[in-house]
């Protein structure tokens, strides 16, 4: 299987690069995975295709503002540190800019000088690993001074930090947004719940691989980047009465989709877990849990279009992608969604 099998033509008109101001009136792609049926409907009318007994997993992380643009303490020079994970207290592994000039034993001053970093060592893939230095909250600093980590399709800085959460955000730890959840008000979900579709929290740190191009020929040869979750006994239970009572497990967005099929057993049975997941999802998977998707546009010959054509077919999805594209849908992050069901 190869990479350029899952590309498809995208005018870079139709990448969104703003948020809707009502997170529901954006498009929505219905994909019908036995027919390959295709709808076009607003994303309020994903309620329509979830019936009573289902059970709706969304990821409840929280971006946090990880980009933090510095100096070099030495010769002023402007870095920019990304923060991919925290791995002790003060310790994270970074993505830094630029890179030659970042070595082990390198200082960096954010801000006043309020909050300051040592570079330790080289990571894998030129990552870094930083130790911050401070005094007070890490978070409240961090707050203050960083901003959000919008892809790298995203040409301008977001004035509204709040727009590139969801509405149900609650876990700080990601460095990007789980973005198929950016469609859903509270009302939304209150009329999701009242219909009698129990909604299923789980947690997934989403990491910058995400957005990390596959740059192998053969799929088969792409390494995944390793992403921590966590799925408490509440969520496990209520996915597991769901299967139980025959009513269907409905993922929004792929860091939901990846956890949960990361922990289920061969069975399809959940239990509460915590741990790290490099799981890879392209066709040929046999998917143990997951009866449906809502999810948005993703990048031609990414790992998340694999995921998909997994799901629902290669053909079928690259043939709705086209049709996506000739129906000039808004793409990826701040686009569309679709739901494939």
């Amino acid at each position: 299987m190869k990479t350029s099998d899952f590309f498809y033509e995208l005018p870079e008109e139709l990448i969104a690069q703003d948020p809707l101001e009502d997170r529901t009136a954006s498009r929505l792609l219905v994909l019908s995975r036995n027919s390959g049926e295709i709808q076009h409907k607003v994303f309020s009318d994903v309620i329509d295709y979830l019936n009573e007994g289902d059970c709706l997993v969304i990821n409840n992380t929280r971006v946090i503002p990880a980009r933090l643009i510095g100096a070099k303490e030495d010769t002023g020079a402007k870095v920019e540190v990304l923060l991919l994970k925290r791995l002790q207290n003060d310790v994270w592994e970074t993505l830094v800019k630029p890179g030659k000039k970042l070595k082990p034993g390198a200082r960096v001053v954010f801000g006043d000088g309020r909050l300051k970093a040592e570079i330790l060592e080289i990571a894998e893939e030129g990552n870094r690993l930083v130790k911050f230095y401070y005094e007070g909250i890490f978070e409240e600093i961090l707050d203050s001074l960083g901003e959000m980590p919008l892809p790298p399709y995203i040409t301008h800085k977001l004035e509204d930090k709040e727009m590139y959460q969801t509405v149900y955000a609650k876990f700080n730890g990601s460095a990007a947004a789980p973005t198929a959840g950016l469609h859903f008000s509270k009302e939304l979900l209150d009329k999701i719940e009242k219909k009698g579709i129990k909604i299923a929290g789980i947690t997934l740190h989403v990491g910058l691989g995400t957005f990390r191009p596959v740059k192998v020929e053969d799929v088969n040869n792409h390494h995944m980047h390793t992403e921590w979750y966590e799925v408490n006994e509440e969520a496990a239970e209520i996915i597991n009465d769901t299967k139980r009572n025959g009513g269907r497990v409905i993922c929004v967005g792929t860091t939901s989709c990846r956890t949960i099929e990361s922990v289920a057993d061969e069975n399809g049975l959940m239990s509460a877990k915590t741990g790290e997941t490099d799981i890879f999802i392209y066709p040929g998977y046999k998917f143990k849990i997951m009866d449906g998707l809502i999810t948005n546009f993703h990048l031609p010959e990414s790992t998340l279009v694999m995921l998909v054509s997994a799901f629902a077919g290669k053909e079928r999805v690259i043939s709705a992608y086209e049709t996506a594209v000739s129906e000039k849908y808004r793409f990826f992050s701040f686009g569309d969604a679709m739901i494939l069901i």
